[in-house]
């Protein structure tokens, strides 16, 4: 059974691009809707890189806390684009990165060539950095994010995830999405997040 990858919520607001050159092949689709999207659209237009290739669920075993071995492997990835060429700052405290113009930069061919060089120093995000960049949520939005869920899991589609106290979806979750029951259960809960409803052939 083919399975989509959720992509987190915390993640729509930063550019995949910058991270890997040339993204992940097509899990783009498969985001789980959210009420708070609005609020991560990004303001500024720039790349902020801030996640990895995967999601860190577990100890690292140096006696370091997640965050910490995060933002050095983040440092180390900074340092690799710099030796090929990039001006990149220093990350954040949460390991962000600010490479200014998302657009610019995928037309770079320096940059191309140094993110695929420098693409394995970035390290997966661990969760408490998801929860720190996550959406805030007012309660509206978290009560229909809940609504959503439990609409998806009744018609059709049993493992959509549901969502956590503060309405967003952390980890790397994996859903069906490819089934008919799926397709019908995101059609008729559509109206649930503000989505259109996919419209069948008019009549006369």
């Amino acid at each position: 059974m083919r399975t989509k990858r959720v992509l987190l919520a915390a993640a729509a607001s930063v550019v995949a691009f910058a991270l890997t050159g040339c993204g992940d092949g097509g899990d783009e689709g498969a985001q789980i809707p959210t009420a708070g999207d609005a609020s991560t659209s990004g303001t500024s237009g720039g790349a902020s890189a801030g996640t990895g290739t995967g999601t860190a669920t577990g100890g690292n075993g140096s006696g370091k806390d997640e965050v910490a071995v995060y933002v050095e492997g983040r440092r180390a990835w900074v340092k690799c684009l710099r030796e090929n060429g990039i001006d990149a700052p220093d990350p954040d405290a949460n390991g962000q990165v600010e490479l200014g113009d998302a657009g610019a930069l995928k037309k770079n061919p320096t940059f191309i060539k140094a993110s695929q060089k420098c693409a394995p120093l970035s390290p997966p995000v661990p969760k408490e950095i998801e929860r720190r960049l996550a959406p805030k949520l007012t309660p509206e939005q978290i009560r229909t994010q809940f609504a959503y869920a439990s609409c998806m899991q009744k018609n059709g589609a049993p493992d959509f995830p549901d969502p956590e106290p503060d309405g967003n979806v952390y980890g790397d979750v994996q859903w069906d999405s490819t089934t008919a029951a799926a397709k019908q259960a995101a059609r008729a809960c559509a109206p649930i997040i503000g989505d259109p409803v996919e419209q069948g052939p008019g009549k006369g």
